[in-house]
């Protein structure tokens, strides 16, 4: 998988961009890994519903074709658009989404950060009271909150097209989370948005993209003769 430094990007080009790489792609085109950081915006997934955006106040809102809600993308955060053929890698969308939330538990921990999913939403949480202990996240109890007690730190959303993935990941760096405020991240009412630096943990934005991209890369690689 090439690697490919974007830095600081609007998100429309961007977008743009993977598109036509991914609509262009013949069998024998190389996965390619796209690592960037965006001007601050709002992304709508398909589907995703106009109540969950409550406060935009001047932020752009660009609809977009990947699965999910409403996100911000914004100055601090690291984003990674891995563009691969997961029939080459020999793999289904779940054991892709599988893959993506690894590589960030990867990252977290190598910052000292531990890192959970949670049941049926996509992403990765840290519990606010506890960032930096190894116990399990217990699976809620019925009727109960899912998010009680945790922050989201990384955002995930893809689109598949012919078996082809575009979109990906944000992991939260050193932000403004006030943005976050203004929505109901990925379609959550009242769920915080958390970053490293506000757990207490400093990772340069050049070195968590080189941790995550070298993750990615191996996480992503095709099976031997593929």
């Amino acid at each position: 998988m090439k690697l490919v430094w974007l830095g600081r990007r609007p998100y429309d080009g961007i977008e743009a961009a993977m598109r036509g790489f991914t609509d262009s792609r013949a069998p024998d085109t190389a996965d390619e890994l796209w690592l960037v950081e965006h001007d601050p915006v709002f992304t709508q997934g398909v589907g995703g519903r106009s109540e969950h955006l409550r406060a935009p106040s001047g932020i752009p809102v660009v609809q977009t074709a990947r699965g999910g809600q409403v996100t911000y993308h914004g100055p601090g955060q690291l984003v990674a658009y891995p563009l691969v053929d997961l029939q080459r890698l020999g793999i289904f969308v779940k054991e892709y989404v599988y893959r993506l939330e690894q590589a960030v538990l990867d990252v977290l921990a190598s910052a000292g950060v531990t890192g959970h999913r949670v049941a049926g939403a996509p992403g990765i949480y840290v519990r606010l009271d506890d960032s930096f202990g190894h116990a399990r996240l217990p699976p809620a109890a019925p009727g109960a909150d899912p998010f009680a007690g945790l922050g989201k730190i990384a955002a995930l959303g893809i689109k598949v097209s012919r078996h082809r993935a575009y979109h990906g990941l944000a992991l939260n760096l050193a932000m403004d989370l006030e943005p976050f405020s203004r929505i109901d991240p990925c379609g959550y009412a009242g769920l915080r948005t958390v970053d490293l630096r506000s757990l207490g943990v400093e990772l340069a934005w050049h070195e968590a993209a080189a941790r995550l991209g070298t993750r990615l890369q191996r996480l992503l690689a095709p099976p031997p003769g593929a």
